[in-house]
């Protein structure tokens, strides 16, 4: 399988991408974590089958910390004794939110709460921008066939800034 179109090389796609890569550092300079944040791109992309996201996320989460014990327990994370109460909520709205047309009701008001317990207001928005910029980054990755395995820790950020 081949990339369909090289995004950076496209004028638009290159304009495009670089605005996507925007609204991720304006999250990074939120109230919400980064290993939330690493964690909640990392599932989400797991779902959506995503390997550039995968990719990118687990060696970006890695590059700042994030064990490997974690990461490799990211899809199993309700399974697992490490990821915090707090996480937890994060990865449980991740992935309602990202399978929303797999249920009826959309995200349960029990998620919902579940979040908003240990996240305030403007956490929980930056929480659900995120969870929609990663499904929204996936779809446009995996339908341009961006494969995974190449990424190296630190280009998205040099990407952004460029």
């Amino acid at each position: 399988m081949e990339p369909r179109i090289d995004l950076m090389q496209n004028e638009l796609g290159g304009k495009l991408a670089k605005r996507l890569f925007a609204v991720h550092t304006l999250l990074q300079q939120t109230g919400l974590s980064h290993t939330t944040q690493n964690l909640v791109m990392l599932r989400a992309s797991q779902i959506n089958g995503c390997g550039n996201c995968i990719d990118m996320h687990a060696k970006e989460a890695a590059a700042e910390g994030e064990t490997a014990t974690r990461l490799n327990l990211v899809a199993g994370w309700r399974h697992s004794t490490v990821f915090t109460e707090e996480e937890q909520a994060a990865l449980a709205l991740t992935e309602e939110a990202t399978r929303l047309s797999e249920l009826p009701g959309g995200v349960s008001d029990e998620t919902w709460a579940r979040a908003s317990k240990y996240y305030a207001e403007d956490q929980l928005i930056a929480l659900v921008t995120l969870i929609a910029m990663i499904n929204a980054t996936n779809r446009l990755a995996v339908t341009l066939n961006q494969l995974g395995g190449s990424y190296e820790p630190g280009l998205m950020s040099a990407v952004a800034a460029g």
